[in-house]
């Protein structure tokens, strides 16, 4: 069926409206009990990336915190892959308790019903989402001894030899800008999937590849020891971290390519969890903020300042950015297997 954006955002709207205003709304008509007994046995937090990525580091931040807060072991089990749904489809498919969790990035989900031939599971239906932490500025680096060393000189690069580009997970945001800039700039972009930042940025301070993006926390790093060159901040604001780095708008690209694909660290239920258990959870992820020092260190390595998005903002976060990935994913006809 064609993708119609209207009646694609009006569903996906109803849908998350009802799964994200369920803990307030059905609250009242659950035993007194239902919430009270959970936990009482170690919950499983599956996470979509690998190791050395900024969904690793925050799944591992929050499972530390509500494993104090919560009294029980929370484990963190890396699970990257499958554009994100070998993570999802392993959540999705638990039962609805409260005892495993995912940790994803937010594009994932997003991205699978226009990205994947055969997607495992329906990411609006399967998957309740109960809160989301940003990432921070993402940031496009190319490797230190790469000719070009700003945007302008990659992009006039790009239309001479091709540019070999890491991704750190299929149908991310980063693909579908790269996508759109090779079709605004005529530019050479060999795209190179990877299972998360870790493994890509190994190839991108061996040279093997040219360029690659990532959060701070992932790529922080490698711009201190100067193996990696920062040449555009392709998600958030300008940073103090990196002076004088354009965003795409700074540099005269406009567009939902270049400033709609938000990103950030999405946190999972199976769909029909308790709403009571949903609500701790998205408590515990707004509090994690202000009193888990793990956290703090992690959301200060991303330089990451905005809120925890929860209920109704989580929701038109959701119906925002959703869609657009999706439609443009389908305009670039962006597909894998």
């Amino acid at each position: 069926m064609p993708f119609d954006s209207e009646r694609s955002h009006s569903a996906l709207g109803r849908r998350h409206l009802l799964a994200l205003g369920a803990a307030s709304l059905a609250a009242h008509a659950l035993p007194a009990h239902a919430g009270d007994a959970w936990p009482t046995r170690p919950i499983r937090i599956v996470a979509g990336q690998a190791p050395g990525s900024s969904n690793d580091s925050t799944a591992r931040a929050f499972a530390d915190y509500a494993s104090q807060k919560l009294g029980v072991p929370v484990v963190v089990e890396n699970k990257p892959g499958g554009g994100g749904m070998i993570a999802a489809e392993n959540v999705a498919r638990s039962a609805p308790d409260g005892y495993t969790l995912l940790i994803s990035l937010h594009s994932q989900p997003a991205q699978a019903p226009a990205l994947l031939k055969k997607p495992p599971i329906d990411t609006d239906r399967d998957l309740l989402p109960i809160a989301a932490m940003g990432v921070g500025p993402v940031v496009g680096v190319v490797n230190k001894d790469f000719p070009a060393r700003t945007l302008e000189e990659v992009i006039a690069y790009s239309k001479k030899k091709p540019v070999n580009i890491g991704n750190y997970s299929i149908g991310s945001g980063w693909q579908l800008m790269l996508a759109q800039l090779a079709k605004d700039t005529g530019g050479q972009f060999n795209v190179v999937n990877y299972k998360g930042t870790g493994a890509m940025l190994m190839d991108l301070y061996a040279g093997t590849i040219d360029m690659g993006a990532g959060s701070l926390a992932g790529v922080g790093a490698g711009l201190d020891k100067g193996a990696i060159r920062p040449v555009v901040i392709t998600v958030g604001e300008r940073s103090g971290r990196l002076p004088g780095i354009p965003r795409w708008v700074d540099a005269g690209f406009k567009g939902p390519a270049y400033e709609d694909l938000a990103e950030c660290n999405m946190l999972f239920a199976p769909a029909g969890t308790p709403p009571e258990i949903a609500r701790r959870l998205a408590d515990l992820m707004v509090s994690s903020v202000s009193e888990s020092p793990r956290i703090k260190t992690v959301r200060e390595a991303l330089h990451e300042e905005g809120p925890i998005l929860t209920g109704e903002p989580l929701r038109q976060f959701i119906d925002r950015t959703w869609p657009s990935y999706r439609r443009m994913t389908r305009e670039l006809n962006l597909k894998v297997d």
